[in-house]
């Protein structure tokens, strides 16, 4: 138990004994922090529950609560507010407790969950871009956190790889080299080959390709319904364009690898619409024979609006009149495949926060359908937008979308000079600096991102970002970095940590107390899907750290048993600092 959870079960004993519910007991973080360490504000409500005083209530509470080795001052404040400061014994055991524990005091989950975390998503026929990376960061920092906490977590990348845009791109192949031999006249008799092995086009042609014949289709409505036909002739596994699928699917998947990667970013599995294919027909024909899904018009849909709804929602749409599927079918199919064969318990969708009417409209698809049993959590984890100073999407200098190599390697540049004007790093191998400079910039980019709340639009500017000063990225790099050094030259000179003693110095004490809040903070990101939280603790815990630099002077400190509980506490932070930045998908470079 932490120690917060201590007071919360001593004070919901007390409350109990009052004849009110225990749950009034619960200890939080002092909102005044120059007040007390901890608050309990249960009185209030509780008292309306029972028709007292909450002052007395709260009164008759405190005097329940007698625990002098843990408890070193009790008020009452205003109308009940319940005011706690804990014994400097009682905050050296919390933090000795983190020490000795691999997994610094945060619990795993019990029981654990199957969390499948669907982020990423880039459609296959194009590079990667700035508008993927909120989506890259944020499901990366989410899995993480879910997997650290214990749970089974799954990262899914969901491929946009099946559906109307790769019928498109066919069209436009086609039109470009009529002669490939994909494009069989009478398919029905075709055998399934041998097609080429080499693709005859790569990823650069591909997102050459979209644009034109997107642009197209919507110019001509023959073009457009030639898209269609195709889309429904490699549904149904007309072998040559399935043997193109695969090349569009091979060289997207290549790049896009790489790219994520450059990012440090990993999925545990490469799924796309395409693997819930064999399931279309089925789930759909299962839908009409029970009356989830109608007829309408020639296509078929799925009501979901309801009877106390706000606002009109419209029907899903499960295929057109054409017979052709639609994404939404695919994720439709995708909850299916992920309860049938993953077991989930919890699909949190990291998508644009732009697309919350469609996954309001498949949840409510999935539960009429049973398709996902009520005990299924089905979450959509909305972002906003990367913004330029002018409140505009983020673009290149000339208005086109900047990729998201172009932009690693913009952050890569903008650190490495960071560090030579800062004459950081200067004196190790070039190699070595390089590797430095990708880990800051990357550092800056996604610290940038996260440190926002998932649900804002944020501006992206890289001169802030990329600062070794204020809260960002770089600073909390470089504060770890220098704990590190600390306790190298500790070493050198033969010290080591022991015992943690209480605090002596308020700095210390300070501390000690933001450590010991870690499992409450990655608890808090955790149900509010959130990496905001971590960052935002990240950054809290380096500037108590220096405060607490500023004020103990470690190495040279006369007092031995003094300095090792320093030691241990230094040691504590750090591993506390590089969890927090791990779980962000932030490296802490070995030097600076």
């Amino acid at each position: 138990m932490t120690l917060r959870s201590t007071l919360s079960a001593l004070f919901a004993d007390a409350f109990a004994a009052e004849g009110v519910p225990a749950s009034y007991g619960e200890v939080v973080v002092s909102q005044r922090p120059e007040l007390a360490d901890f608050q309990c504000n249960g009185a209030l409500a509780a008292a309306k529950a029972v028709d007292r005083n909450p002052r007395d209530l709260a009164q008759s509470v405190v005097d329940r609560v007698d625990d002098p080795s843990l408890i070193a001052d009790r008020s009452i404040a205003g109308p009940g507010f319940i005011n706690l400061s804990v014994t400097g014994q009682a905050l050296s055991s919390a933090v000795q407790g983190m020490a000795d524990d691999d997994r610094l005091g945060v619990p795993l989950a019990q029981p654990p969950a199957t969390v499948v975390v669907d982020y990423g998503g880039p459609n296959m026929s194009k590079s990667l871009h700035v508008g993927h990376l909120r989506a890259a960061v944020i499901g990366e920092s989410l899995k993480r956190l879910f997997r650290f906490l214990g749970h089974r977590t799954i990262g899914d990348i969901h491929l946009g790889d099946w559906g109307m845009p790769i019928g498109q791109l066919i069209v436009e192949l086609q039109d470009r080299q009529p002669d490939l031999p994909y494009f069989d006249a009478d398919y029905d008799e075709a055998a399934d080959g041998p097609y080429p092995e080499e693709s005859p086009v790569t990823l650069d042609d591909l997102s050459e390709m979209y644009p034109a014949i997107t642009a197209r289709a919507a110019a001509d409505a023959a073009v457009a319904e030639r898209a269609r036909q195709a889309t429904f002739d490699l549904q149904n596994g007309r072998p040559g364009y399935l043997a193109l699928w695969q090349h569009f699917h091979d060289v997207s998947v290549s790049e896009q690898r790489k790219d994520f990667g450059d990012l440090d970013v990993e999925f545990d599995v490469w799924y796309g619409e395409s693997t819930v294919n064999d399931r279309l027909e089925p789930l759909v024909s299962s839908l009409l024979g029970s009356g989830v899904a109608r007829e309408s018009d020639g296509a078929i849909i799925v009501d979901v609006a309801q009877p106390d709804d706000k606002k009109e929602l419209p029907p899903l749409l499960l295929t057109r009149s054409d017979g052709s599927y639609l994404y939404s079918t695919t994720d439709l199919a995708t909850v299916d495949m992920r309860v049938d064969d993953m077991s989930a318990d919890l699909m949190l969708y990291v998508v644009d926060v732009r697309q919350g009417l469609h996954f309001e409209q498949v949840f409510r698809a999935a539960r009429k359908a049973g398709v996902a049993p009520d005990d299924v959590v089905l979450e959509h984890v909305g972002f906003g937008t990367v913004n330029d100073k002018h409140g505009k999407p983020f673009k290149t200098r000339e208005g086109g979308v900047l990729r998201l190599g172009d932009l690693i390697d913009l952050v890569t540049d903008a650190a490495a000079q960071r560090l030579s004007e800062a004459h950081i790093a200067e004196q190790y191998p070039q190699a070595e600096q390089d590797q430095i400079a990708r880990q800051v910039g990357l550092a800056a980019l996604k610290f940038g991102d996260l440190s926002n709340h998932r649900t804002s639009n944020y501006v992206f500017d890289l001169d802030r970002f990329s600062s070794f000063e204020g809260k960002t990225g770089p600073y909390l790099q470089y504060s770890a970095v220098r704990i590190k050094s600390i306790l190298r030259r500790a070493a050198d000179l033969g010290l080591t940590g022991g015992p943690v003693l209480a605090p002596s110095v308020p700095q210390e004490r300070a501390l000690m107390l933001r450590l010991i809040r870690l499992p409450d903070v990655l608890a808090r990101a955790a149900d509010l899907r959130a990496p905001n939280v971590i960052a935002e603790f990240a950054y809290d815990i380096a500037t108590d750290f220096s405060r607490f630099y500023e004020s103990c002077h470690i190495l040279s400190e006369e007092d031995a048993q003094r300095q090792a509980s320093w030691l241990t506490v230094v040691d504590t932070t750090l591993r506390s600092l590089v969890l927090l930045l791990d779980l962000l998908g932030i490296q802490v470079p070995e030097r600076m």
